[in-house]
């Protein structure tokens, strides 16, 4: 299995992220409850005790609340900050009375502002690492750099990344900067197999109807910038969701999963995140659930060896059709 570009830089991370999206109950305004509270004090024994030391932030998620509660697990175990990464994202911003609508925002004011915001809800003073979640169509580069430098030189965060962005956008990014973006947070998984298919289709007609942007694994692979997946299970379709009304191609390769996980006496989940680990960029899964038996069934997918011929029966089970 491949070595992480975080190991490389001397950055202790875990080869499974635990992405924290679904702590703090709705996408509302409801209070926090020590029912939310709890949960996250068992996602977060479930992770530490599946070896998972990094945990997955936005300021978005659940309005906010995913962080506050994060940030009450650790008011009451203190000793446990130092023990992990933390890792948080800013640049969405939701719709607004007055007909003002979601939108992006990369603006050093923002930027400084959601950093301080993720601060104060996590009870922390620093993170290890800040995201960029996605593309902001009016974004200075130049301006983002001030903003990355101040945030660096206050030690409000360690290190810097992107979300959802393609080589060029983060090469524009970096032209502007010393402080090196080391992580690309992209959606990966067995089921949305864009990135494999932008490799073997150059040249060819099926390459049109592919939108993930040629050359971005290739560039991150190159500049030792950490590939996350996100959604790596996939929701679930090859782990237990009902597929009965599912596409063929689905179902079949649900069965697959499930004769692979069976030989190797692990679990369904384990084989879907052993075929991402096994490519060479070294891709790190952000495991996006609070459940902790969900969190076990991830326990020791590093551990999961697949045979080329195994990886590549799974690659071709998805896409439904032969390679070229």
């Amino acid at each position: 299995m491949s070595i992480m570009p975080l190991s490389r830089r001397n950055i202790p991370a875990s080869r499974l992220v635990l992405g924290c999206m679904g702590l703090g109950g709705g996408w509302d305004d409801s209070p926090i409850t020590e029912e939310h509270v709890r949960q996250a004090h068992d996602a977060v024994d479930a992770a530490l005790a599946a070896g998972i030391n990094m945990f997955d932030h936005a300021d978005i998620y659940t309005r906010g609340k995913a962080e506050s509660v994060f940030g009450q697990v650790l008011k009451e175990r203190p000793d446990l900050r130092e023990q992990i990464i933390i890792q948080s994202k800013c640049g969405i911003r939701f719709a607004e009375p007055n007909g003002i609508p979601g939108r992006y925002d990369f603006s050093k004011e923002h930027i400084l502002s959601s950093v301080n915001g993720s601060l104060q809800r996590l009870g922390v003073e620093y993170l290890d690492i800040l995201l960029l979640h996605r593309p902001d169509p009016l974004m200075d580069p130049e301006e983002v750099a001030v903003a990355l430098e101040t945030l660096k030189a206050s030690g409000k965060v360690r290190n810097f990344g992107v979300s959802n962005m393609t080589a060029g956008q983060i090469a524009l990014l970096q032209a502007y900067t010393n402080e090196p973006f080391i992580v690309n947070q992209l959606q990966m998984s067995l089921q949305h197999i864009g990135w494999l298919d932008a490799g073997v289709h150059v040249n060819r007609d099926d390459a049109k109807e592919n939108m993930f942007p040629e050359g971005t694994l290739e560039y991150c692979q190159m500049n030792k910038i950490q590939i996350q997946a996100w959604s790596p299970l996939a929701q679930g379709v090859y782990t237990g969701r009902p597929v009965q009304d599912l596409p063929e191609s689905i179902q079949e390769t649900a069965a697959l999963v499930k004769r692979l996980a069976n030989e190797k006496e692990t679990t369904a989940e384990a084989i879907l995140l052993a075929w991402l680990m096994k490519h060479p960029t070294g891709i790190q899964p952000v495991i996006g659930t609070k459940n902790p038996d969900r969190i076990r069934a991830c326990s020791g997918a590093e551990l999961v060896e697949l045979t080329r011929e195994e990886w590549y029966s799974l690659y071709v089970s998805s896409r439904g059709v032969a390679l070229p």
